[in-house]
């Protein structure tokens, strides 16, 4: 794929003129050589927004070994793709790419170059570079292999966002250094616009108050995090793969409501790979939890939410330390860069992530041992102008076009938008721990742990609470173990009030029952904060969450509660002691729960033709359960 085939005659073309609507327009062409490098590009799109003297084309040089989501990114942008060797044949008052590589000396305009990441850092050999075992690759972006074609610079401007990398430029590739322009970081600088957003974008992530929010960030190739590579771990010399280790101790060590895990993964892992291999990689991680943030749209989010970050030699993970989130790393190749690059420091000075110990313990020593100002230098080198490369990059893009900047638009870039709320869902069976902390008035503590695959059940002497106290099982009911389903304690169900296909929440209930034999209680969640749950005995009860004192809801999983109130009335207390409301805690967070009974449902009459096995199996709905084998 080389900015598709067909070569387009408006707006540009051999008749061009003939069907054009606005004539004379500057024409910018931005060239795309993966989808890691467009997002660079849609970061600076807006700079030319409300320009009427201003035609953008984009196209594609199809010298990247990562095309997939192109011809997607690029339909998403909505601007005219250009074939590429239409583009090469066609005249541009300015060239923007976020990359090197390809046929960038033939396009005909000034050409601007800006870094995709957090400057240059990465050593990585030019295609076609002579591959030598004993000199080391030289450093992508700041080497004569990459800038220079025929001894000249490629590039027109060479922008930079902080003078390190000038002085790395000038030492590495001194015929190129005339050609840098300090301009800042545009994604940076979205990232910093954002931070007073941080609680918007936990809530939207499902992240409530006590709750930690860890985010697993890897960049590609096979010495990065998600690679499997034992020469990029962190951990120790010829140490198996990190990664499967990592997706199975997230959710067996981290309790389920005191921790919020997703996945940062860069573009060429997903489009490398396939979206497809990629979930299915992370399969039993996201069924216990792990939300997959997608690879275009809410990283930046996650990233200014997060409480920890696990990452490696990325640019996410230098974004996180520059925005003082304390990080972990998995994985750190630092033959793979530049020594003197400020991602090089940054792996000299993190911690590690070590196999051998508690993953939660070091996870929660990196977050509590954490200064804000402990990354304050590395931050510093970021960007020499934060908050200002739009103003500087605008003021650069219009310069080499020779036309004056748009007075009455001043130079903006787009705010990071808000996620849409995204609550944990853990569709993996669930161990519960649970310990009545007070019977009166009822509090309970409630420690729950997802179980993926064949893995054992959490120990529970996992959970902070103390030895005394039970232990149940629950299960969603869109489960993929269904065999759990037949021997849970709880089963819920989360869908709206009005779902036509489940009946109301009382009907569903009642079904409910008398299909899974050992369940003691079953929950309908049908909100953020609230779910209706019946209980063997037949007692229908609503539990709602009270509101923070702003109003908002509760967004701890209602299903916390349930299991609260399964363990209460198996402990041998009755429901009219959890009246009017119970206290659930899970973590360090306390959840006051309203207790509501409802009123039964009036009895569906028979059927014509039913059978006494249809009274039989209403009985068994309001006698004692059978006994769970799971249960203790």
């Amino acid at each position: 794929m080389a900015g598709g085939t067909a070569r387009l005659r408006v707006p540009v073309g051999e008749d061009a003129d003939r069907w054009i609507t606005r004539t004379g327009c500057r024409r910018v062409l931005f060239v795309v050589h993966n989808v890691t490098s467009a997002t660079r590009l849609l970061d600076v799109l807006p700079l030319f927004h409300s320009d009427v003297r201003v035609q953008m084309f984009a196209t594609c040089t199809g010298s990247s070994p990562f095309l997939a989501g192109v011809p997607e990114l690029l339909a998403r942008a909505g601007l005219p793709v250009l074939p590429w060797e239409q583009a090469k044949d066609t005249e541009f008052d300015l060239v923007v790419s976020a990359s090197y590589g390809g046929e960038l000396g033939s396009l005909r305009g000034k050409l601007t170059i800006l870094s995709h990441g957090t400057g240059y850092n990465k050593r990585l050999a030019a295609p076609d570079s002579p591959v030598s075992r004993t000199t080391e690759p030289p450093v992508f972006g700041l080497a004569p292999d990459w800038l220079l074609e025929d001894g000249r610079p490629l590039a027109t401007a060479t922008v930079l966002s902080h003078p390190e990398q000038l002085d790395r430029l000038r030492s590495t590739c001194p015929e190129a250094a005339p050609t840098a322009v300090l301009a800042g970081d545009p994604c940076y600088d979205r990232i910093l616009a954002a931070l007073p957003q941080r609680d918007r974008f936990r809530r939207a992530l499902g992240v409530g108050p006590g709750q930690r929010l860890i985010v697993v960030s890897s960049t590609w190739a096979s010495r990065s995090l998600f690679g499997g590579d034992p020469a990029g771990g962190a951990d120790e010399p010829g140490a198996a793969d990190l990664l499967p280790w990592l997706l199975s101790r997230l959710a067996a060590e981290l309790p389920a409501d005191e921790y919020r895990t997703a996945a940062v993964l860069h573009p060429n892992i997903w489009y490398g790979h396939g979206p497809g291999q990629v979930q299915a990689w992370l399969d039993s991680a996201r069924r216990a939890g792990l939300e997959a943030i997608p690879p275009l749209d809410g990283w930046r989010q996650a990233l200014i939410a997060a409480d920890c970050v696990l990452g490696d030699h990325s640019s996410v993970t230098y974004y996180a330390a520059s925005i003082g989130i304390p990080v972990v790393l998995g994985a750190f190749p630092q033959e793979d860069l530049d020594p003197r690059s400020p991602v090089a420091a940054l792996g000299r000075t993190a911690p590690r992530l070590l196999r051998r110990g508690s993953l939660r313990a070091q996870i929660d020593r990196a977050i509590d041992a954490h200064h804000p100002d402990r990354y304050k230098a590395l931050a510093e080198q970021t960007s020499s102008s934060p908050g200002e490369s739009a103003v500087l990059l605008r003021r650069l893009f219009y310069d080499l076009m020779g036309i004056p900047e748009p007075e009455a638009h001043p130079a903006l870039l787009d705010p990071l938008p808000l996620p849409p709320y995204t609550p944990t869902r853990v569709t993996a069976p669930i161990r519960v721990l649970v310990r009545q902390l007070s019977a009166d008035p009822p509090e309970l503590a409630v420690t729950r742990y997802a179980v993926v695959g064949d893995a054992p059940d959490p120990d529970p002497a996992r959970a902070p609470a103390a030895p005394a106290g039970t232990a149940h099982s629950a299960a969603d009911e869109e489960t993929r173990e269904t065999g759990r389903l037949s021997v849970a304690d709880v089963v819920v169900r989360r869908a709206a009030e009005d779902d036509a296909r489940l009946g109301p929440p009382a009907a569903w209930a009642s079904e409910a029952l008398d299909r899974y034999p050992y369940c003691g209680l079953v929950a309908y969640v049908d909100g953020p904060d609230r779910c209706v749950v019946r209980t063997r005995e037949g007692d229908l009860v609503r539990l709602s969450a009270a509101t923070d004192p702003d109003g908002r809801p509760d967004l701890c999983d209602p299903a916390v509660y349930a299991s609260a109130l399964h363990a209460w009335l198996t402990d041998g207390h009755t429901l009219d002691a959890a009246l009017p409301a119970i206290t659930v805690r899970a973590g360090t967070a306390a959840h006051h729960v309203t207790v509501e009974p409802l009123p039964q449902p009036p009895p569906t009459p028979p059927s014509a033709g039913s059978h006494a096995s249809d009274s039989a199996s209403s009985t068994r709905s309001r006698s004692a359960p059978i006994r769970s084998p799971f249960s203790s």
